[in-house]
């Protein structure tokens, strides 16, 4: 979903964690990379948590367990691109093989 805000664009979407062992550093460290790549301000949401996914500590934070789903919010420039990028990157659970 995307819809035009001063500065850009805001989009959002969500994910379920498919990782058994959930958001642990390794994925958590992919989303953060990924994130990075992005002007956009990129908030992951999770029940009442609410942090910033360019923040490894704010990733983790979330505590999410495999099942989980996370919303992504996003705005600025590239808002839609760093939203399908993570939603991506977590279909493909992170990049992780166990």
């Amino acid at each position: 979903m995307q819809e035009e805000v001063l500065g850009g664009c805001q989009a959002s979407d969500v994910f379920k964690v498919k990782n058994d062992r959930g958001l642990h550093t390794r994925p958590a460290t992919e989303i953060v990379k990924c994130a990075a790549r992005f002007k956009s301000n990129i908030r992951l949401i999770h029940k009442k948590n609410e942090v910033n996914a360019k923040s490894i500590l704010g990733v983790l934070m979330l505590a999410a367990s495999k099942g989980t789903r996370i919303k992504i919010e996003a705005i600025g420039v590239d808002a839609e691109e760093a939203v399908s990028s993570l939603v991506e990157l977590a279909n493909k659970k992170f990049n992780i093989e166990y």
